[in-house]
């Protein structure tokens, strides 16, 4: 079975620092990724866009199932994902910017690269 990241939730808008939608994607090491693009200064008077990856500290996802896990400390006030999962207080930690890709479709792609080194075996 080939491992991919697992499309779980979009938004056209949210509390992340972007005007641009964001993607949550569930991966097989059971953590929720979130992908999201942003603008930044090339130079003055200029701008390019640059995606940002990022992990949500709140959730857990079992990738067999498609469960979506709050992490014991938070309460669970809601039993939708996506009405739960963006709020002011949103606690992630971004672990790379890629400002050499043009899509939303390349950025999946890098985590689908991702997904494949988590579930690769070791020699």
């Amino acid at each position: 079975m080939k491992a991919l990241a697992k499309i779980i939730h979009q938004t056209p808008a949210s509390y992340l620092p972007t005007a641009f939608p964001a993607h949550y994607y569930g991966m097989p090491n059971g953590r929720i990724y979130i992908v999201f693009s942003r603008f930044y200064d090339l130079a003055i008077g200029q701008s390019g866009i640059e995606f940002v990856f990022a992990e949500h500290d709140d959730y857990t996802y079992n990738y067999e199932t498609g469960e979506i896990i709050p992490m014991q400390n938070i309460p669970r006030k809601l039993k939708v994902f996506s009405e739960e999962v963006d709020h002011p207080d949103l606690k992630i930690h971004i672990f790379t910017t890629k400002r050499n890709l043009q899509s939303y479709g390349q950025a999946q792609a890098f985590l689908n690269e991702e997904a494949m080194r988590m579930c690769a075996v070791p020699a």
